[in-house]
């Protein structure tokens, strides 16, 4: 049950952190020169870093098995995306996006590896 809330409030994390994002580089590109053509790797730079945010989250909250908890998180918006393209755009995954999610799994993992170990973990009295 445990990890599972700490998926959630992962998940959470990303939905924010892309929310934030969002909301800037629209502020971006409304009001200074910046183009839509210079977006591609800060869009992708965004992503990495809400996963690594979401994943870290998950960790902080799980306290444990860091590793599962950054893979299921990521393995979730994974599925979310595939879902998004098969069924709303008629597409697959290219290669380009398959090594992008393999680094976002990577990174949700490190993340939450970070985030247990910052949060310190499991003791022996909470176990009891």
């Amino acid at each position: 049950m445990r990890t599972a809330i700490s998926v959630l409030f992962g998940w959470i994390g990303i939905i924010a952190v892309m929310f934030i994002a969002s909301v800037i580089l629209a502020l971006l590109l409304r009001f200074t020169a910046l183009g839509e053509s210079t977006l591609n790797l800060v869009t992708l730079l965004v992503s990495f870093l809400a996963l690594f945010v979401g994943g870290f989250i998950a960790g902080l909250k799980a306290k444990h098995k860091g590793i599962i908890v950054g893979a299921i998180t990521s393995l979730i918006f994974t599925m979310v995306v595939f879902f998004y393209r098969y069924l709303g755009l008629e597409t697959g995954f290219s290669i380009v996006q398959f090594v992008h999610h393999t680094a976002y799994l990577l990174l949700a993992m490190i993340g939450a590896i970070i985030g247990v170990n910052v949060s310190g973990g499991e003791t022996a009295e909470s176990n009891s």
